[in-house]
């Protein structure tokens, strides 16, 4: 299904809800990719001390480790019971051996609990979890399939091991310390290459009867729609994702060079170099093109939270994710397009939505409060 030319048309919309002025074109320059946040740093000597020794920082009852496992990196860190990082490492991850990933996970594990009285660990994995949080039932990226990594990670470390999708333990990161405390009922959203979310319900972590609920960058928004890598075609996170806002990009700039200049200086003139990041910066530069692409990807994440909103019923939306680094330019289109789309609109309370607060390290924090649980 293509996507309509662009027209130009909701740019000062767009620059309005990011409180910017629409800059000069002399102004349209390129951007560069915004940096990774970099893991915080260990707590100080002091506090690790009264941490290792038991001391009266309350804070300190009860430390886990989180670990969150992708397809290019294992980070994991000690975290305490008020959601604070005290220790971190990372390590790249191994090949696509899952002896290897389990064994890194050990390692980060050790390293760690060799300076810290931790009870147990918490694992956020990219994938499908079982509803017993024990085996990996299938992640894309690594080469697990069925796997046991509970009891893998278990067996070599010592402590008890819980696993947890990583787009939930990020959800739950943010209902206990972030942008959803407060909220018994909320949808956290991480908009990246596709769309992972999480689903806090009455207070608890909605998992479903198989453990893999809330996979809703699946659902099909689009009949007949672009082919998604799950082999369904239509799906979500084709149209509001990192991946969506890449290919609508390079195909505006292909329709339409003139109108994506500070694009095309981002890229050097070759559109497939285009990133996601490069966007961003353009269209915070004012560039009506990348102003254009990101209201189209806004929309499509209005639309499809609409449809959750009308199941179930959420106080707060939560988004995260790197291409939520647009802010305002991405998340006011979508609130425009829920409020305009909401069955009900004008009849009910409507759900705010709002950023994330806990950025990269939400998954990490997430599950190791949830191997509390």
């Amino acid at each position: 299904m293509s996507t309509p030319p662009f027209d130009g048309t909701g740019q000062d919309d767009v620059l309005g809800w990011a409180g910017i002025q629409n800059p000069p074109s002399s102004a349209r320059t390129a951007g560069t990719d915004a940096p990774h946040s970099p893991l915080p740093a260990p707590a100080n000597a002091a506090t690790a001390a009264a941490v290792v020794a038991g001391g009266p920082d309350d804070r300190t009852a009860g430390l886990t480790i989180g670990v969150d496992v992708g397809g290019t990196k294992v980070a994991a860190g000690v975290v305490d019971g008020a959601g604070t990082i005290l220790a971190a490492v990372r390590r790249p991850t191994p090949g696509h051996s899952s002896e290897e990933v389990a064994d890194t996970i050990a390692a980060v594990v050790a390293e760690l609990s060799a300076e810290f009285d931790v009870r147990a660990v918490g694992i956020g994995a990219a994938g499908w979890i079982d509803a017993d949080r024990s085996r990996v039932i299938f992640a894309p990226n690594l080469a697990w399939r069925d796997e046991p990594l509970r009891d893998r990670v278990s067996d070599r470390v010592g402590l008890p091991v819980v696993v947890e999708n990583d787009a939930n333990a990020t959800a739950w990161a943010e209902y206990r310390f972030g942008a959803g405390r407060g909220r018994s009922d909320l949808i956290c959203l991480t908009v990246g290459t596709g769309i992972g979310s999480g689903f806090v319900l009455g207070g608890e972590l909605f998992r479903g009867a198989f453990g893999i609920g809330a996979e809703t960058g699946h659902m099909r928004l689009v009949s007949g729609g672009h082919l998604c890598g799950c082999g369904n075609h239509g799906c979500w996170e084709q149209y509001a994702s990192g991946r969506a806002l890449v290919r609508l990009a390079r195909q505006v700039v292909a329709d339409d060079p003139s109108a994506a200049t500070a694009m095309l200086d981002a890229c050097g003139g070759d559109s497939d170099r285009l990133t996601g990041p490069d966007v961003t910066e353009a269209a915070r530069k004012g560039d009506p093109a990348a102003l254009h692409c990101l209201t189209e990807v806004g929309h499509w994440l209005g639309e499809g939270m609409a449809s959750l909103a009308a199941v179930l019923d959420p106080d707060r939306f939560v988004i995260g994710g790197g291409v939520s680094d647009a802010g305002d330019l991405l998340l006011g289109p979508a609130r425009a397009r829920f409020a305009r789309v909401l069955p009900g609109r004008g009849h009910r309370p409507m759900a705010e939505v709002v950023a994330a607060e806990l950025g990269g390290q939400a998954g990490l924090v997430g599950a190791a409060d949830l191997a509390r649980i």
